[in-house]
């Protein structure tokens, strides 16, 4: 099989769930066709924290998956989040990710290590059993510096040395350790397709990568495959502007008390954008105050995506 090809857009899609908090076939499938449908999109990386991938169920994960692989057939491949807490655990997950027609794997760290750190070694077995386990391509998803499931450079350099390691999506969120450890990366692996995650500020990681892997793109990737354009042409004007065209629209979305609201403010803006009927969440998250859905709708129109007429989001 061939290496997946992450150097463009890769959304980061919601979950869509019915009124009543079930997985919505049809609205997953339609937000699904849609981003493939947007030239530059290169993959869809699904069951990710955008996606509330970590409150369904084992059986609703592989459900999602295979509406997903149904939905867009071969146009692109398909990217599941692997978020099993133990390796083993991690593995089967994999395993039945693959059996539904995933083909590559966004492996997060044990969230164990978020609080207490990691062994020496143990993010390298981590990857190395999931791979093994399930053939899938593996992104290694590097987390923020503010946390201590943050990988030293050599550990990312271990894991990107290992078989079936084919990208990084970094959102490191320091950017000291951006511009030291980056273009390591790159010299080491000049294979190794790098994407940034910075969702709430991209412009300063714009210039270095080969893709994005963002939640944002399940809400804005027209925007955002032309800014990846500028990036890659290091057209800073041309960035900039994007970038000051999106400012509202990512403040309202990303810029918020917790990042996890990223997710409800993103399906408000797919209700506005007519992707989606209704902005229900599951619980851990709750609906965003009253007034978000305005804020939302505003900056949506700033940025272009919306007329500017405002109505009340469902």
């Amino acid at each position: 099989m061939s290496v997946m090809d992450l150097r463009g857009l890769s959304p980061a899609p919601v979950t869509a769930f019915t009124r009543d908090g079930e997985v919505d076939h049809k609205a997953n499938a339609e937000i699904a066709r849609w981003l493939v449908s947007v030239k530059g999109v290169k993959s869809l990386v699904i069951l990710g924290h955008a996606g509330e991938g970590t409150f369904l169920t084992s059986e609703e994960q592989v459900e999602l998956i295979r509406i997903y692989v149904d939905a867009v057939g071969k146009q692109v491949p398909i990217i599941a989040g692997i978020t099993g807490e133990g390796t083993k655990v991690a593995a089967l997950e994999a395993k039945r990710a693959a059996d539904a027609g995933a083909i590559g794997a966004l492996v997060y760290p044990n969230h164990g290590w978020l609080r207490f750190g990691f062994q020496k070694g143990a993010p390298q077995d981590r990857y190395k059993a999931i791979h093994e386990a399930s053939g899938l391509q593996c992104i290694l998803f590097q987390y923020p510096n503010a946390t201590k499931a943050t990988y030293d450079l050599s550990t990312q350099l271990e894991i990107a040395a290992l078989p079936g390691v084919v990208a990084t999506k970094n959102g490191v969120r320091d950017m000291k350790r951006w511009d030291t450890e980056i273009p390591v990366l790159r010299k080491e692996f000049p294979e190794l397709q790098i994407l940034t995650c910075h969702d709430e500020w991209l412009l300063p990681t714009m210039f270095d990568v080969d893709g994005l892997l963002v939640g944002y793109g399940s809400l804005a990737p027209e925007p955002l495959v032309d800014y990846l354009a500028a990036g890659k042409a290091r057209d800073y004007n041309a960035a900039r502007a994007i970038h000051d065209r999106l400012l509202p629209l990512t403040k309202a979305v990303y810029h918020r008390g917790s990042h996890m609201e990223g997710t409800c403010a993103l399906k408000l803006g797919l209700v506005a954008r007519g992707k989606l009927d209704h902005a229900t969440v599951r619980s851990p998250l709750l609906p965003l105050a009253p007034g978000a859905e305005v804020e939302i709708q505003e900056a949506l129109a700033h940025a272009g995506l919306i007329s500017s007429k405002v109505s009340k989001a469902a």
